[in-house]
């Protein structure tokens, strides 16, 4: 299976909302929850979602103190073209409890990865959900590799990563982490922990 050779071309049309992400979650509490791409009229939810998220959690993100979103950054997350910018996000109901994104680096077909997932939802998997989703979608658009930055205290995050089912290669230096995997879904190992 080669990249862009599994959706047709029409579905990949920059600015078009892909019907194709969208899908139902069920987690170990019984909440059913729903992952679709994010929206540009997401960006209150997207506001509100930071606001409740630990000093932790945005620390570990952001690798600073960031205890708001800017104009800029609500109108870079929630404004994406779908093929190289992708964002994904879980709601429970009417609320953002998860996002997942990548971004294409230039001229070249590997993506910086991130994900937070708000406090009162880690632990349930929804981490592992959005990576494969996002790998999925990436792999789709011409992406092979994705690449991401974290603390080397972020052990939720290294953990999806490890136990994602795709080659991982972890090097660190001081206090960072830099991490790049393969997406290629033929590398992928049967691993029933990801799932």
């Amino acid at each position: 299976m080669t990249p862009l050779g599994t959706m047709a071309s029409e579905q990949l049309l920059p600015g078009r909302l892909p019907q194709d992400l969208v899908s139902v979650v069920k987690v170990a509490t019984g909440a059913t929850l729903h992952l679709r791409p994010i929206r540009c009229d997401d960006a209150e939810r997207l506001v509100a979602f930071h606001a409740q998220l630990s000093f932790d959690s945005i620390y570990r993100r952001y690798f600073s103190m960031h205890p708001v979103l800017t104009a800029e950054e609500v109108r870079h997350f929630t404004q994406v073209d779908y093929v190289d910018r992708l964002a994904l996000v879980v709601e429970n109901g009417d609320e953002l409890v998860a996002v997942g994104r990548y971004d294409r680096m230039p001229e070249c077909s590997t993506a910086e990865v991130a994900f937070v997932v708000r406090d009162d939802f880690q632990h349930l998997g929804l981490g592992h959900r959005l990576l494969d989703a996002l790998a999925k979608a990436a792999w789709a658009r011409g992406i092979t590799n994705f690449s991401a930055e974290t603390m080397s205290s972020n052990h939720a995050m290294l953990s999806v990563f490890r136990r994602s089912g795709f080659p991982v290669n972890i090097t660190s230096e001081f206090n960072e982490v830099s991490v790049r995997l393969s997406i290629d879904p033929t590398s992928k190992f049967s691993n029933p922990i990801a799932r």
